[in-house]
């Protein structure tokens, strides 16, 4: 089932190096809040709030001892299953992270990911406490150095919380701000440097225009788009590995083993960002099949070097330099792939045990208390990192692949 058909009306379901971002956002410490550490910026005061916005490097932690390995949860392909580590890992994140709610991209995925939990649980909790962050930011992005995608991404949950309403009780403050955004953005006329400069920016900046082209119905912001992703795609995109590069300085820098260098998160942003944009784009817009074949294409590369764990490294293509698989990348292959088994557009019988073993291996990382490990730090290349390393965006992959596995056990949608 698609994105847009849970959203007809009356339905009741409904990186620049991590240095670079701080230089971006002109950071300096302030402190830590609940463990954790937690720095602002001199940031100019959106048209909705003065409060400072914390550094994107705040979005997780490392602790010397996380305390054991869950040990009551199975990776059986169940309901039942699958919805019980969802809610375990979803609650522990919301406890976690609750106090430092921010609307920067890093937070912004876990929102995805927890109104996905609500959905595939269907615990209000999730979708909750979302809701209510983006009440007291009065649903306003920030907009202090447009027209940068990090900073457009929470428009996918505000868009979504709009959307999930029948149509005739949806609350036009919830779009009102994206909406303005999404409109100075429609109209910006390219300049030499690409928008979307860094691979990652197709999983923040697009699918907020999708779902802004569902709610009004008019095709521009979808054209923008299309015409974005593929400037994006024709300089990041390698037509032989079918892979991208996260942005321009990685086009020739290698591995140690000589090939070349692909960050797993990066490519899972995009994989990521595919889903989003396909769960709304008409099947008959002109470019679709495109988007489709690009899909299909990364999906199989993806699968190819799957490894025995079932999970990715950081750096895709040489996965024995590096000692951890890497969480956050598995994750957002682990959805995209679920997704496209479920919709038809991959084989399921080719598919299907790539998912299953890549959802049994990212549950080896799950905690007793919910945490979920390995997930590397805020960077914008493959690095190392702690097996206890837990960062909001992994999670917020994970319980979106969580979503598209609950789907495709049979449970709900």
């Amino acid at each position: 089932m698609s994105l847009a058909e849970l959203f007809r009306p009356h339905r009741s379901r409904f990186d620049l190096s991590a240095a670079c971002r701080v230089c971006a956002l002109s950071l300096f410490a302030l402190g830590s809040v609940a463990g954790w550490q937690t720095q602002v910026s001199a940031q100019t005061p959106s048209t909705a709030s003065a409060k400072p916005v914390p550094d994107s490097k705040a979005s997780g932690d490392a602790p010397d001892d996380p305390g054991p390995l869950a040990t009551d949860i199975s990776s059986e392909l169940k309901p039942q299953a699958i919805q019980a580590v969802v809610k375990k890992v979803a609650a522990w994140q919301v406890k976690v992270a609750e106090p430092t709610f921010n609307r920067l991209w890093t937070y912004a995925a876990l929102y995805d990911g927890l109104l996905a939990a609500s959905k595939a649980t269907g615990d209000p909790a999730f979708r909750d406490a979302v809701l209510k962050f983006s009440e007291e930011e009065k649903w306003q992005l920030i907009d202090n150095r447009f027209p940068h995608a990090d900073d457009e991404a929470m428009g996918k949950a505000y868009m979504d919380l709009y959307l999930g309403d029948s149509k005739n009780a949806r609350k036009p403050e919830r779009m009102a701000n994206t909406k303005e955004i999404m409109d100075r953005l429609v109209v910006r006329p390219d300049e030499p440097k690409l928008l979307w400069w860094w691979c990652d920016a197709l999983y923040m900046a697009p699918p907020v225009l999708s779902r802004m082209y569902l709610a009004t119905g008019d095709k521009k912001y979808l054209d923008y788009m299309d015409h974005e992703w593929w400037l994006t795609s024709k300089t990041l995109y390698n037509q032989q590995d079918h892979l991208y590069f996260r942005d321009e300085r990685y086009l020739t820098q290698k591995q140690a083993n000589g090939k070349n260098l692909y960050w797993s998160r990066g490519n899972g942003w995009v994989m990521g960002g595919l889903v989003k944009v396909l769960e709304i784009m008409p099947k008959n817009y002109p470019t679709r099949a495109k988007y489709v074949e690009q899909f299909k294409q990364m999906a199989e590369e993806v699968k190819s070097i799957q490894s025995k764990d079932g999970l990715w490294r950081s750096g895709l293509l040489d996965p024995d330099a590096y000692d951890l698989p890497e969480i956050s990348g598995s994750a957002f292959f682990t959805y995209a792939i679920a997704y496209g088994i479920n919709e038809h557009i991959l084989d399921r019988k080719t598919y299907l045990p790539v998912v299953e073993k890549s959802w049994a291996g990212m549950l080896k990382h799950v905690y007793a208390d919910g945490r979920l490990g390995s997930i590397q730090p805020v960077d914008g290349q493959p690095g190392r990192f702690k097996p206890s390393s837990s960062h909001v965006y992994g999670v917020g992959g994970f319980l979106m692949a969580g979503y598209e596995m609950n789907r495709l056990a049979g449970g709900k949608r």
